[in-house]
């Protein structure tokens, strides 16, 4: 708003300048300079123990003077602030006890200013040194809007955090991919520069515009949210300190607030400068912004390293992947094709690694291809010490591939603790041990939760139950047939179901993650586990039926 009003003030001024040359009899009023400057502070946490503060780093200040219209600090960490009525909260985030050099500035009529200029001595105990890291890459680091990913903006309420680890926050609106592309959201660039111990950011829009939300666009007197002329040059420095929102209390999230300095923002106006990080890697980023003229709307913004011209060069943007390369249609009775599938056997290591309870076999009760179909069935049956059996075939040593589209019609089996999946392995795994080699799980299920489906990325960092996830929901997936698909680039990991020509779960990929090099195919239907969850007492058999499994080049 503060660069609005720059603007409005200055188009004032000119009207006030053209208007003078017609009436020689107008005047600009009394010129007032501001007296009586005053500043008060208070450093939070103040006592006869921590004179300096409690390490929170935050003082309270406020400015007085007669005949001021406006005020601005100045600090000497390189960070300054426009505050109307005098009043500012500013958080100090270099650790220890720090001196630093504040200058007030009161503006009164005409442009005449008074100022005063004083020292306050704070002790700040916060730090994120991974973080900053990972914002600037250690020296400079450019962002972009994670387009290509559902729900790269969002909008929630201010007062709930995530309450069923489904990262659905944004519980009002989630934008689709790429639904911005005709606006400039799209054409933001943000940058992050580790100077010494300071972190400096620079927002450029190669349109000159920028987006505004709705409700500051009516108040701008803009009209609906959108793009228009905007002023966002300027390097601002980044503050770091603790978040305190509900996302941070009640979700236990990273727990770091970003403050931008001279009415900073990260490409979306909110009227806002201060941001939480509810999530950072190398390469994403999601932050949580509370919109500064509506307390109860709380916005979430994803980014990313990958340009928005990468991003659309993969997934629904697209990457044309056409050519078959490999297939089984399941055409032929009998066992599954040799020349494409082999067997996993046995429980393996503590239940495949996730507690489950079946034991894999190769046996004709557990997978046949049957009338054009490939048929997997879980069995409640003795077997081998196990109270349960199945089956999973592996496409490795016979077809492993690097990127691709690959797609797998299906229909699922049924029953509480069944877990089917169709998914990927790196074909490293031996050598380089999982999460390390990574896993795209292109369909997982639940017969707990019978009528969602998820799509989830595992790699270091994001393994077990943290992994990279999203799901969606559908119906009949235990009645019909489904097409359950991903498309795979060196710029993005997209998952779709059906004709859908948007991903219900998007990542972005880069060389910093290890979905770059060969990887093979998995297909079984697992008992219980971390996953899967509790067995049916009731359960005595259930199919996954496939159609065909396809992989385009």
């Amino acid at each position: 708003m503060k660069n609005y009003i720059k603007q409005v003030l200055g188009v004032f001024a000119l009207l006030l300048v053209f208007s003078a040359c017609q009436e020689e009899d107008a005047t600009f009023g009394d010129i007032v300079t501001p007296t009586n400057l005053m500043v008060d502070y208070a450093i939070e946490g103040q006592d006869g123990t921590n004179l300096n503060g409690d390490g929170s780093g935050l003082v309270d200040f406020t400015a007085t003077a007669e005949g001021a219209i406006s005020y601005k600090y100045v600090f000497s960490d390189n960070t300054n602030y426009n505050s109307a009525s005098g009043e500012l909260t500013k958080r100090f985030s270099s650790n220890g006890v720090n001196t630093y050099t504040v200058t007030v500035i009161a503006n009164g009529t005409a442009g005449v200013t008074t100022s005063t200029t004083f020292e306050v001595t704070v002790f700040s105990s916060f730090s994120d040194d991974e973080a900053v890291q990972m914002l600037t890459g250690g020296t400079s680091k450019t962002w972009y809007w994670a387009a290509s990913e559902p729900g790269h903006l969002g909008l929630g309420p201010n007062d709930q955090a995530y309450e069923d680890g489904s990262h659905t926050f944004a519980a009002w609106y989630q934008a689709v991919a790429f639904e911005k592309s005709e606006s400039c959201m799209y054409d933001t660039e943000l940058t992050y520069t580790l100077n010494g111990d300071i972190v400096t950011f620079e927002q450029v829009n190669v349109t000159d515009m920028a987006f505004i939300q709705g409700l500051y666009a009516a108040e701008f007197g803009f009209g609906d949210e959108g793009c228009y002329p905007f002023d966002v040059t300027g390097v601002k420095t980044v503050s770091f300190g603790p978040a305190n929102s509900v996302a941070t209390v009640d979700g236990n999230y990273r727990g770091t607030a970003m403050t931008y300095s001279d009415g900073g923002f990260m490409g979306f106006y909110a009227g806002s400068s201060d941001y939480e990080i509810i999530e950072l890697t190398d390469n994403r980023m999601v932050v949580r912004v509370q919109q500064a003229n509506e307390p109860l709307f709380a916005w979430y913004h994803t980014f990313t390293t990958t340009t928005i011209a990468d991003q659309s060069g993969g997934g629904s943007g697209g990457t044309d992947f056409t050519n078959l390369v490999w297939s089984d249609e399941f055409d032929t009775d009998g066992a599954p094709d040799a020349a494409n599938w082999s067997y996993n056997i046995g429980t393996g290591d503590n239940g495949w690694g996730n507690a489950e309870a079946q034991y894999y076999t190769d046996r004709a009760d557990n997978v046949k291809v049957e009338n054009g179909m490939l048929k997997i069935t879980a069995k409640a049956e003795s077997y081998s010490g196990s109270d349960y059996t199945s089956a999973r075939i592996v496409s490795e040593g016979n077809f492993d591939f690097t990127y691709g589209k690959v797609e797998v019609r299906a229909k699922l089996p049924s029953g509480g603790g069944t877990w089917p999946a169709i998914w990927m392995l790196g074909s490293d795994y031996a050598t380089n041990s999982w999460p390390g080699c990574g896993e795209i799980d292109i369909m997982e299920h639940v017969g707990n939760d019978q009528g969602t489906i998820h799509a989830t990325l595992h790699y270091p960092g994001n393994s077990g139950g943290n992994g990279n996830t999203g799901s969606t929901t559908l119906s009949d997936a235990l009645d019909e047939f489904h097409v359950y698909s991903v498309v795979w680039s060196d710029t993005s990991i997209d998952f779709y179901i059906d004709e859908n020509t948007t991903p219900f779960h998007s990542v972005a990929n880069d060389s910093g993650l290890p979905f770059n090099s060969d990887f093979f195919l998995i297909l079984n239907v697992a008992m219980g586990g971390n996953f899967g969850g509790a067995i049916d007492g009731a359960f005595t058999e259930s199919t996954m039926e496939v159609d065909y499994v396809r992989v385009y080049q």
